[in-house]
């Protein structure tokens, strides 16, 4: 069985990704059931630093500038850490990482698509930092790589909003 593949249309343009079901079980499914339920549909980019990645996924982001963006999660809570020895997936470029609080089993909803290889974030590697990879761009990373050089204003927020249209899973 293959992995899922997701179509994002955004405000910049559309790019797909591979979801990691089988690799990240947990991570993927978390993401695919909210993304069929139109959980992401209508967000905005509310996190892009150049040369580093772009973060979304706060449902407080509908509103591209409120204060609360970057602060939320899903209606179902946050989800367990996923360290499989099985999946060692490194933040690469293209790659989607769980984004979290800082603290164990704080990912939910929002995640960010490394632009560059940031390994320090592996949770696989020494340090603080724990982020699983659950999904990579297959088609569309130069619209990732619009999206990072938009310019942004305070919090790394973009000072044009960057929408997510819609999501698209196929299965």
């Amino acid at each position: 069985m293959a992995n899922p593949i997701a179509t994002f249309d955004t405000s910049m343009g559309t790019f797909k990704a591979e979801i990691f079901l089988e690799e990240m079980p947990i991570t993927a499914e978390n993401f695919i059931s909210l993304a069929k339920d139109g959980f992401y549909d209508g967000l905005h980019f509310h996190r892009v630093i150049k040369d580093f990645m772009i973060q979304f996924g706060c449902p407080h982001s509908k509103d591209p500038g409120s204060p609360r963006s970057g602060t939320g999660g899903p209606p179902h809570g946050t989800i367990q850490d996923e360290h499989l020895e099985t999946a060692k997936l490194s933040n690469e470029p293209g790659t989607f990482s769980m984004a979290n609080t800082g603290r164990p089993n704080s990912g939910g909803s929002q995640f960010f698509i490394n632009t560059v290889h940031n390994p320090y974030l592996d949770w696989f590697t020494p340090g603080p930092s724990k982020h699983p990879v659950f999904a990579r761009v297959t088609e569309g990373m130069d619209v990732v790589k619009a999206i990072e050089s938009t310019p942004t204003g305070p919090n790394d927020r973009p000072k044009t909003p960057v929408q997510m249209i819609k999501i698209t899973i196929e299965d």
